[in-house]
């Protein structure tokens, strides 16, 4: 085992989860009013529409996808009688499509980010790198898929990238099961953990803002009452 292979797949993926954790919780504790994905809405708004719609439903089928391939042991697959072809089947299809959707929707808005003045001249440089970090590991990881296992290449990456991972979060890592994995796998898995590293010094803190408070709230009521009418009340309540 040699010097980088350490740094690669060992250190450098401790480093940016630490970063990841430790970076919410400073973020959180010194900047709570910046903790939102700052809307631009109002300088641009079809590109933003679309955009958006494409990618945020895109990259949540794209990371259950992540979740199901990554940390779901193979063994389990095999228990549950699911085999290398119907799962490789529905991740062509199914990751495909979630990624084809991704892609467009990260490409406009790309596009929105760097063609609107508007929206360029505020942007700022940690916009325009996270930009750039998702867009790297969106294509690299929608090649791979379609490169590699929609060619049906004989690669299996639940045999080496999966363990690997699941390995990491184990405190047990085995740098040796990504020493000989296709070049594409490499950019898109050191892409991801980039992005990690990054991400509390990001607007992409608002993933964690979900307002779910609303689901269980009661409705508020509006009131359409008359200006002069609303006036006059309030008038003589503070005249009272």
């Amino acid at each position: 085992m040699n010097y980088f292979e350490n740094l690669f797949w060992v250190a450098f993926p401790y480093i940016m989860l630490t970063m990841f954790v430790v970076g919410h919780i400073y973020r959180y504790n010194v900047d709570q009013f910046g903790w939102s994905a700052k809307s631009s809405e109002f300088l641009e708004k079809d590109k933003l529409k679309w955009g958006s719609i494409l990618f945020h439903y895109g990259i949540i089928f794209v990371f259950f996808g992540h979740v199901a391939g990554v940390l779901v042991p193979l063994v389990v697959y095999n228990t549950l009688g699911i085999t290398e072809h119907m799962y490789h089947l529905g991740a062509v299809w199914i990751g495909g499509l979630a990624g084809i959707a991704t892609i467009i929707g990260v490409l406009l808005l790309m596009i929105r980010r760097f063609t609107v003045k508007r929206i360029f001249v505020n942007s700022t440089y940690r916009d325009v790198i996270v930009l750039i970090l998702l867009t790297l590991t969106i294509f690299s990881g929608f090649f791979n898929t379609i490169w590699y296992t929609g060619r049906g290449v004989a690669f299996e990456y639940r045999e080496t990238i999966s363990p690997w991972f699941r390995g990491i979060l184990y405190l047990d890592p085995m740098p040796g099961l990504m020493t000989r994995i296709p070049f594409g796998f490499k950019i898109h898995v050191v892409s991801a953990f980039l992005l990690f590293g990054i991400w509390p010094f990001t607007r992409l803190v608002h993933v964690w803002s979900l307002p779910l408070e609303y689901l269980g709230r009661r409705y508020v009521v509006y009131r359409a009452v008359h200006t002069r009418r609303a006036l006059m009340m309030q008038t003589n309540r503070t005249k009272k």
